[in-house]
Order: C-alpha cells, then structure tokens, then sequence
C-alpha cells in the first residue's frame, strides 16, 4: 500500500497516516482536510534532519576545524593517526547530513536541490524552514548571519576557541526551527499526536 491517509484499522472514525511500512501514530478526524502539500515524506525529513543531521553536521564541521587546526606539523600537533581518524570521521559525518539537509530541502522545495558543499544544503534549509516560519525577509537575514557565524568559526575558530558558540548557537537554532516548522505542518492538517 502507498504511503497516505486511510482509514483507521484500529476502528475509530478518523484518518491514519500509513508511511509504507508501518501505521505512525498521526491522526485526524473524518472531514478535516489538509491545507497545502503536507507529505509523509515532508514531515519524516524534518523529523530526521532535526534528530540526526544537525547534529552530524555541526559535529562533523567542529570535528573537522579541531582536526585541520592540530594537523602534523602545525604549532600544537595531534598524533598523525588521530587528526587522520578525526578528519576522516568528520568528512563521513558532512557527507551525511548534506545527504540528509538535500532530502529535506527537496521535500520542503518538491523538486531535487542536493548541492556538494555541505555548508551550501545547511544554509539552503535554514532559509527554506524560517521563510515557512516567519517569511521571506527573515529568512534571507538569517541565512547571511548564519553564514558569518560559521564562516568566522571555520576562518578563526582555531585561533579565537570562543568561536565554538557560533556553530552551536546555529545548530540549536536550526533544531528547533525545524521542530517548531514539523509542529505547524502537523497542526495544519488537523493531526493529533
């Protein structure tokens, strides 16, 4: 069976979402009709780009900015196997949650947006989910001070290690508005959780 609204196998007289593979445990009463192009896949990728990718970005850039700032033969030295181990873990981490921010950016967009530079999907989301929260004069602000804060961290974070709030304070801030966005599209087709 495809993924959609059906009606409730548990017998109750409302609507639940099947994702493919499983029943979720959204709901919504008979009659109640969705507004806008609220998908399965939508609300799935939102869910995952909340709970795992900001997470494996902001981890992976910090990881890899430690790494790249005691590489062999800077001033203050890692074991050459450890910033190896490190950069290489890292590089895994972004390759994940650029895959994971392109899929998201896809389903909020309706077409394919999967850009290579990890950093380009990451700000690209940011826009899309603040343009949807709070419309598109605050997206663009948002994304070029997003794009400062991180730039700054990446340029400077080696020299000045306070910097490491700028990348923290944007992973917080992308976690919950893309909670926050998941939340309204939930409500705007009458869901009840």
């Amino acid at each position: 069976m495809p993924p959609g609204w059906y009606p409730d196998p548990g017998g109750s007289r409302s609507w639940r979402l099947w994702n493919g593979r499983d029943w979720t445990e959204l709901t919504r009463a008979f009659g109640e009709r969705a507004t806008g192009p609220v998908t399965v896949a939508m609300l799935s990728s939102l869910r995952r780009l909340s709970r795992v990718g900001v997470v494996a970005f902001f981890a992976g850039l910090g990881l890899l900015v430690g790494a790249l700032a005691h590489w062999p033969g800077t001033s203050r030295p890692a074991p050459r196997w450890f910033a190896l181990s490190a950069s290489d873990l890292a590089v895994a981490l972004l390759i994940g949650a650029t895959v994971l921010y392109g899929t998201t950016a896809r389903a909020l967009r309706g077409r394919p947006v999967l850009a290579a530079l990890p950093g380009v999907n990451v700000l690209y989301v940011g826009a899309l989910v603040a343009h949807r929260l709070y419309g598109p004069s605050v997206g663009r602000r948002r994304v070029v001070g997003e794009a400062i804060l991180l730039a700054l961290f990446v340029a400077r974070g080696h020299a000045q290690p306070w910097l490491v709030v700028a990348p923290a304070f944007v992973a917080v801030e992308h976690a919950s508005s893309l909670s926050a966005l998941e939340e309204r599209l939930i409500g705007s087709v009458g869901v009840a959780l």
